[in-house]
């Protein structure tokens, strides 16, 4: 079993497909990979040999941002959004969409489950 960047890749996929289970390489990102590393696409990751795979690694570790490293800088990101205090920042800080999503209605992935308000009740005579 091929492990790469501190993830085991299923065998019996293709690379290109197998690489997408790595956290920050997608599915161009894997295709680029195997290109530069002159392997074919379509072989199983159970077919590799130790010279593809080892040369697969060297290419994710010297050039890409993976898995730990690339989240705590999305992370990092975020934190500096939030100290300046930006508009994004406050987002983020309420749990609310960034990306300028209506919240009226829906938007309940960041706003959790659905809180109800009791309304008044009328007074009766």
């Amino acid at each position: 079993m091929a492990r790469i960047a501190g993830i085991d890749l299923p065998k019996n996929k293709r690379g290109e497909i197998a690489l997408t289970y790595i956290y920050g390489i997608g599915r161009t990102t894997a295709a680029n990979i195997l290109d530069k590393a002159g392997i074919d696409r379509g072989i199983k990751v159970q077919d590799w040999t130790d010279e593809q795979e080892t040369a697969i690694r060297t290419i994710i570790t010297d050039e890409l941002k993976v898995e730990g490293e690339l989240r705590s800088e999305i992370q990092m990101n975020i934190k500096r959004l939030m100290d300046i205090g930006c508009y994004r920042g406050i987002r983020h800080r309420l749990g609310l969409p960034v990306r300028g999503q209506s919240t009226k209605n829906n938007a309940r992935t960041r706003k959790g489950k659905k809180k109800t308000v009791a309304n008044k009740k009328k007074a009766t005579k």
